[in-house]
């Protein structure tokens, strides 16, 4: 009876796959064949993903990655009403508009404080494990039925905007999840082994206040070529932060891996790879420089990075 976030997976590659259906009928589709499968596979992952060898689901991705790179996934067609008719329908129903979106963080905030205890028939009504990401699946599922209602659209309107949504945003989608896997691979691989071991043969890290630099600095570093804190983070902390800060300097762990999260966050605010963030925000506010929002936010940056070393050298016995 407990609800888990197994229940949301289904959910997403149902989606994605009606999505990959609609690129295929959309014969105005400049690439609809390989955009279909693009979004087939990627729905593939999330229906079938745990069943699959690990070996198919690899093929999956490097094949999306081609696919990708070879300009294959494209933006289709879509009906758009006029903007007399947008006008209208803002003003009609004006900023009750933003209720859905509203619903979202709302239900979210309140399922994990209010619901993480409820219990029916002995079991946890919510996963407690994944509380958060099961009541903000929760949330959207809301969010998707109280837009409907809202605008008297229908459920097949969502999925139509959906896929509006995702042909805006195009491959970048699914970019999180790859370099999330990524940084996982680079554990497996030993990359945070090979990275102490070039760090401690080239570089002194004689004093504090080096070994402070060269692991926040390392890691904004490695998240710009990665894209993401979180693929950046087992590399520098088990390579640096570990071994050198905690090992030989006796520097608090919890303040140590806080820190260093937050010059990883300095790094995503300066980096194309994280399309997610700094991309795909450009190309939904149609602006004309695609690196525009990289740019607004350097100013911002590069100071905060230089906050974080030295609030990690003052505070990393604390």
């Amino acid at each position: 009876m407990t609800l888990t976030l197994d229940f949301f997976y289904p959910v997403v590659g149902a989606m994605l796959l009606l999505i990959a259906l609609m690129t295929l009928r959309d014969r105005h589709h400049p690439r609809r064949h390989t955009a279909a499968l693009f979004w087939g596979l990627y729905a593939l992952v999330y229906l079938a993903g745990e069943r699959l060898p690990p070996q198919a689901v690899g093929l999956a991705m490097v094949v999306m990655a081609l696919l990708a790179g070879l300009g294959g996934v494209l933006p289709g067609r879509h009906g758009e009403r006029t903007a007399a008719e947008r006008a209208a329908s803002a003003r009609r129903l004006g900023h009750r508009l933003l209720l859905p979106a509203l619903l979202i963080p709302a239900v979210t905030i309140a399922g994990a404080t209010l619901l993480k205890d409820v219990r029916l028939a002995g079991a946890p009504l919510l996963e407690v494990k994944n509380l958060t990401l099961v009541c903000l699946g929760c949330g959207a599922l809301l969010a998707v039925a109280a837009a409907c209602w809202l605008t008297r659209a229908t459920p097949l309107q969502a999925l139509r905007e959906a896929r509006r949504l995702v042909d805006s945003m195009g491959w970048a989608v699914v970019l999180p999840h790859m370099l999330a896997v990524l940084g996982l691979l680079f554990v497996q691989a030993g990359v945070g082994k090979a990275v102490a071991h070039v760090v401690t043969q080239w570089i002194a890290l004689d004093t504090r206040l080096a070994a402070v630099l060269v692991y926040c600095l390392g890691m904004a570093l490695f998240t710009i070529v990665m894209g993401n804190g979180f693929a950046a983070f087992p590399v520098m902390t088990g390579g640096v932060g570990i071994p050198v800060l905690v090992g030989v300097y006796h520097a608090d762990p919890a303040v140590m891996a806080a820190i260093g999260m937050f010059s990883a966050y300095c790094g995503t605010l300066m980096t194309p790879m994280a399309a997610n963030f700094n991309i795909v925000p450009a190309a939904l506010l149609e602006l004309d420089d695609k690196h525009g929002v990289i740019k607004a936010q350097l100013p911002t940056a590069l100071p905060l990075l230089a906050i974080n070393v030295a609030l990690l050298y003052v505070l990393m016995y604390w």
